[in-house]
């Protein structure tokens, strides 16, 4: 039988499926009142109507399919396709204003927009208010540039700065922070900029090349070879990578561990760490590591082991020890309204980024389908969420959802809002309407696909989580 987790997922992903589809179809309802048309059905899922109440003329209701959901205006066939006894679907009428079809395409299109749009503004205000009550950061960045480690053949390295100095300068700036470092490099991508650090009590004023080859939002310090101290104490361990060949495991490091040193040098950062271990190309290295022992007291001993190449989240191939590491000390930051509005508009521009992209490599199969969540991995993560302390993950959650679900519907595709703008598109190309009948079959057509395919998505989540969840 399913456990009591899995049970309690599915009144919570009702509740916020249910809030971002009535935020979806209110952007259309709104719209369509605005322009004048008249909304026959406000309606939550597809299929046959279970059961909702009729209030001036539109019939507010609950359907059989939680696929999503639609606004049924005068002159428009139901959008599933599919009719019900209980729908009444008159005749268009030529010079009824209230009838879709006979307001301005501009209108339609404006009115097939208005729901995505519904989504991500919801999207951008939640996360206004999320970055408002708590915007976590690491602590180190309100520090001062104090360095960990200066990676071999990087920029940093060619202005003589250290392991242990200290950055006084950075374009112009005195004794800025690492936040002030970050934010001055982003306005000097591929740019010589000043630099000033201080060396065995002697300021040193140099230049620093910013090289950005990528994205900005993709840029760190590490990637100029200026690796910050993040934190007073050593790197403590986690957990160790459950591939048991992975050699922190072969050397039998733990939870709980801490490497105090590494062939001598002693680092605060898990970059810096990497950072020295690409250096030394995978050679041995000898480990210092603090143990805690049951007594309250410290064990020290040394570990031998040699990194291995593995895949670093960038699909680049890194050497690595094997273990998760514990993060760095972090701060919870209230922003004012306009810093926590651009926050957001920088949170949803990269996300939307990030789904476009997984869509786009979904199409050349460079993404497999598995990797998709149907409503059973949506329920896992918002039950996640409301399992975290306070409102805030489901804020950042519901935000995601969201901005998902705004842009899974301007996907040219029949039935979903990208395909009325499509065929919108076509029809002012033409100077004409299309058929009807034959937009009602492709209607049709593309909702069985769409089920198919949620069918597809849903047994992929179903043995991804199921086994997980069940109890004999």
């Amino acid at each position: 039988m399913f456990s009591g987790s899995t049970l309690a997922a599915i009144p919570e992903l009702a509740v916020v499926l249910g809030i971002m589809v009535l935020v979806h179809e209110f952007g259309h309802f709104a719209a369509a009142k605005l322009c004048g048309v008249r909304v026959e059905a406000f309606a939550v899922g597809f299929g046959k109507r279970l059961f909702g109440f009729v209030h001036n003329g539109t019939d507010y209701r609950l359907n059989l399919l939680p696929l999503g959901g639609y606004v049924k205006m005068a002159g428009e066939m139901d959008p599933s396709g599919i009719q019900d006894a209980e729908d009444s679907t008159s005749p268009a009428v030529a010079n009824d204003p209230g009838e879709l079809q006979n307001h301005p395409r501009w209108q339609r299109t404006i009115i097939a927009l208005a729901g995505p749009v519904a989504n991500f503004i919801l999207a951008f205000v939640l996360m206004t208010v999320f970055y408002m009550a708590h915007n976590e950061v690491m602590d180190f960045v309100a520090h001062p540039g104090v360095i960990d480690y200066v990676s071999r053949n990087s920029q940093a390295s060619r202005t003589g700065i250290q392991t242990g100095d200290t950055v006084v300068a950075f374009d112009h700036q005195e004794n800025p922070t690492w936040a002030d470092v970050e934010d001055r490099a982003q306005l000097n991508f591929n740019q010589n900029t000043p630099i000033s650090y201080l060396h065995d009590g002697h300021r040193i004023d140099t230049q620093i090349f910013v090289e950005n080859k990528g994205r900005p939002e993709d840029f760190a310090f590490e990637k100029l070879g200026l690796i910050p101290v993040m934190q007073t104490t050593p790197i403590g361990i986690m957990s160790v990578a459950e591939r048991p060949n992975m050699p922190a495991a072969r050397a039998g490091l733990q939870s709980g561990d801490k490497i105090a040193a590494i062939d001598g040098h002693s680092f605060h950062s898990v970059p810096a760490l990497l950072a020295y271990l690409q250096d030394q190309a995978g050679k041995p290295a000898r480990l210092i590591i603090d143990r805690p022992q049951p007594d309250g007291q410290i064990k020290s001993f040394p570990v031998d082991l040699t990194p291995e190449l593995g895949d670093a989240q960038d699909g680049t191939k890194m050497y690595q020890i094997g273990f998760h590491p514990v993060p760095p000390p972090t701060v919870v930051e209230h922003y004012p309204l306009g810093k926590a509005a651009a926050a957001s508009w920088e949170f949803n521009k990269r996300n939307s980024l990030l789904i476009r992209d997984v869509l786009g490599r979904l199409f050349t199969h460079q993404v497999s389908v598995k990797s998709l969540s149907s409503p059973i991995g949506i329920g896992v993560q918002v039950h996640e969420a409301f399992d975290m302390p306070g409102w805030l993950p489901i804020i950042g959650t519901m935000a995601m959802i969201s901005l998902n679900l705004g842009i899974f519907n301007l996907l040219p595709i029949p039935i979903l809002d990208g395909g009325m703008i499509a065929f919108l598109a076509i029809e002012s190309l033409i100077r004409r309407d299309l058929n009807q009948q034959i937009k009602e079959r492709v209607y049709q057509v593309a909702f069985v696909c769409i089920v198919l395919f949620a069918a597809i998505v849903i047994f992929n989540d179903i043995t991804k989580y199921l086994p997980a969840h069940l109890k004999t």
